[in-house]
């Protein structure tokens, strides 16, 4: 019987390391994926030591393609994939928006790419996005549009910068663009992968209590004020997020593939409130 494989990017902290503790008896092997060695070879061997499980630790920046091809052949190797969770970001306070941009959205499609031909009936992905776009209400033009959902054009930051302007060099303008091609992004690959039975699905966190988390708080006022918004009235934890991912991944959401689950303790329900209606016809 062939091995089933997982693999988790950012698995080194937070949100991915969560992740990667959630799954680890999901699958036959585990792949844990970050930039970090230090801290993702430390996950590797705690939940290797937790019980019988097969856990590698794989250094990699999610924008290596050449890593990412090595990535799947090691998938190969160890047997079919089944799970994939993919957490691995960059938010406003770490990078430029060039940055951002190419971690975020372009590393998203880039481990798609990589691994999509390995994909079956039993493969599940779940991508993290984020509440940013939704709390925003991050609206875009059909230009916008076409360069956003094209993230692995030659040319993708220049076209997304001629139709964006000079706003898009704004970190948060930058980030809530990369996380709504995320979402997007993630519909189309639902396409894709139908025809195998493979699934995919987004999930967009709200304030949830990370290290990087705390990082943007410091960072940016309105978080305070969105924190008090919160109906739940406190922050999520990581291990919360974490099991919705597991969730998505499982056979019990065997039906669900395309969408976005926004995990945010209600907060953007609070803010924005219901959206209007646009009556057929109008203008």
């Amino acid at each position: 019987m062939t091995s089933t494989v997982g693999v988790v990017t950012g698995a080194g902290r937070g949100m991915g390391s969560e992740c990667a503790g959630r799954l680890a008896d999901t699958v036959d092997r585990m792949l844990l994926v970050d930039v970090d060695d230090a801290a993702v070879t430390a996950v590797a061997h705690r939940l290797s030591r937790e019980g019988e499980r097969v856990v590698e630790p794989f250094v990699l920046d999610i924008t290596d393609v050449e890593g990412l091809g090595r990535l799947a052949a090691r998938v190969s190797e160890l047997g079919a994939l089944r799970a994939v969770a993919h957490v691995a970001g960059i938010s406003p306070t770490m990078a430029d928006w060039r940055r951002i941009l190419t971690v975020d959205l372009i590393g998203t499609a880039s481990l798609a790419d990589a691994l999509r031909p390995l994909a079956t009936g039993v493969t599940a992905w779940v991508c993290f996005a984020s509440m940013a776009p939704v709390i925003g209400g991050l609206t875009i033009d059909s230009d916008t549009a076409d360069a956003l959902d094209d993230p692995l054009h030659d040319h993708f930051l220049d076209r997304l910068r001629a139709s964006v302007g000079p706003m898009v060099e704004q970190p948060g303008v930058a980030y809530s663009l990369a996380k709504l091609g995320v979402q997007r992004f993630v519909q189309q690959e639902a396409v894709r992968l139908g025809p195998v039975g493979g699934r995919i699905c987004s999930i967009s966190p709200g304030l949830i209590d990370t290290p990087q988390g705390r990082q943007e708080a410091a960072g940016n006022p309105r978080m305070a004020a969105w924190a008090q918004q919160t109906p739940l009235q406190r922050l999520g934890r990581a291990d919360e997020v974490a099991a919705v991912a597991e969730f998505l991944l499982s056979d019990a959401a065997s039906f669900l593939s395309g969408i976005d689950l926004l995990v945010d303790g209600g907060l953007c329900a609070a803010v924005r409130g219901p959206q209007p209606v646009v009556e057929a016809g109008a203008t």
